[in-house]
């Protein structure tokens, strides 16, 4: 029998002490520090590492090929990962609880079931009949889906050895726990302990492997942030659980590019990919409507078509409130200041409201025009042709109107749903030239782009 040992570990970023502290001198955060026990074993030995017979080589030498891939029979997934499973990936997927995680990997797991052979689904906070029921109501009952309900990481080493699956996945990663260790399940040291397992499981062997993970009441990925950096891909489920619609995105990926988002529409039979995301997120658009404008951008490849909702309301008492759900708040701040000092618009006691519909979180500036305009709308009571009007542009803080990228793909788009009016930077109208069938409008300030709705 060992000595026991006695050492504190941040929950969030790993560091570990010798005594606790209230602050984490890795990550900065407070109360993170949490004492685990460990016996200190001659005996105990860490997994082998995978056995290599390479040697260093040439970089000129090296043969370029690509990476084989599984094909999840999910277009939506295969976009988001790069074009399908790389065979012996490990792949990290997070959302808050009741987003569709489960439903997501149980639907994956049945089609390469069906297409590649044995899968393994190893679940750690359900029990076989429960992943069973949702099997039958999400018709993934593939004959050779394996499913088994177990937290110890030998045992299901042993369970590997001997299906020898074609993918593995494991519902949830805090939830693993390895006998040597005496911290509970969840802890940094069982969560680098068993992922280091996995990854030395799927590596030599060969199988992609499915990660489920919790999240922080933050939204932020649950567990030491070493757990992002040993996966290859990290995958990230945004929505409300109750809206219908789900956007599946990269924060990370080592065969791919981080990118691209895939659209589902979550229904009794489960997630439905979405493969018109735009004309989805304009389903409930309302013509004529105060503060309501189109806008667009581009995620990966795909440009989308949004409807940006803004209220403005006179501020009742106190200091006037700025929310925004879907556009980063240090835009919009910056955008309401422009509108009061280039414009002369009176925000100062009005409450601002901006809302991205169908739940989508825009990047990059693309957007800032149709904000804009839309909060303009809101104020002077302005009704816009949002089924016939499209905005993209970047807003400067002298009010004028810079170029944003990917235009030709976004007039496209805008011209395939039937749009007829794009208000557009100018210096981006030039190369539009040849485009027919819409009516673009180029403007160099904020305040010509008022002008033309006011008209």
């Amino acid at each position: 029998m060992g000595k026991t040992k006695s050492k504190f570990i941040c929950q969030q970023c790993g560091y570990e002490s010798a005594k606790w502290m209230g602050r984490c001198p890795g990550c900065e955060q407070w109360n993170t520090m949490e004492e685990e026990l460990a016996l200190e074993k001659k005996d105990f030995k860490r997994s082998p590492t995978i056995a290599s017979s390479t040697k260093p080589q040439l970089i000129k030498s090296i043969k370029l090929g690509s990476y084989e891939r599984y094909d999840t029979e999910i277009k939506e997934l295969n976009r988001v990962l790069g074009g399908g499973l790389v065979k012996g990936s490990l792949t990290l997927i997070s959302g808050e609880p009741g987003i569709g995680k489960s439903t997501l990997i149980l639907q994956a797991s049945s089609r390469i079931a069906e297409k590649y052979g044995t899968v393994l689904y190893v679940s750690g906070e359900e029990s076989e009949e429960q992943i069973s029921m949702r099997g039958e109501r999400l018709n993934a009952l593939a004959d050779t889906l394996y499913i088994v309900s177990e937290t110890n990481i030998d045992v299901i080493e042993k369970y590997i050895s001997d299906l020898k699956p074609a993918f593995v996945l494991i519902d949830s990663v805090q939830t693993l726990f390895k006998q040597e260790l005496t911290s509970a399940p969840g802890s940094v040291s069982q969560i680098k302990e068993c992922v280091n397992n996995l990854m030395r499981i799927g590596k030599s062997n060969n199988i992609p492997m499915f990660l489920v993970a919790h999240v922080t009441k933050q939204g932020e990925l649950a567990g030491p942030r070493v757990l992002e950096h040993m996966v290859d891909t990290v995958l990230h489920f945004e929505g409300e659980r109750t809206q219908e619609f789900r956007i599946l995105r990269a924060l990370k990926n080592r065969f791919g590019t981080t990118s691209e988002i895939g659209v589902f529409e979550m229904a009794q039979e489960g997630l439905i990919e979405v493969s018109n995301p735009s004309a989805i997120f304009l389903e409930s658009l309302n013509s004529e409507a105060e503060g309501s404008i189109v806008i667009a951008t581009v995620e990966g490849t795909r440009p989308l078509l949004v409807e940006i909702q803004a209220l403005v309301t006179p501020t009742n008492a106190g200091f006037p409130r700025r929310t925004a759900v879907g556009i980063d708040m240090n835009r919009l701040n910056l955008i309401i200041a422009v509108l009061e000092k280039k414009i002369g618009l009176p925000l100062m006691n009005q409450d601002i409201y901006i809302n991205v519909v169908g739940g989508l979180k825009l990047e990059g500036t693309s957007a800032d025009l149709g904000v804009a305009m839309a909060i303009y709308s809101s104020t002077r009571g302005i009704a816009l042709p949002s089924k016939n009007m499209m905005a993209i542009g970047e807003i400067s803080l002298t009010g004028d109107l810079r170029p944003v990228s990917y235009t030709e793909k976004m007039i496209k788009e805008a011209e395939k749903m039937g749009f007829q009016t794009c208000i557009i930077p100018e210096r981006n109208k030039g190369k539009l030239e040849t485009l027919a069938g819409l009516n673009i409008n180029g403007v160099k300030t904020l305040r010509e782009a008022f002008d033309l709705i006011v008209e």
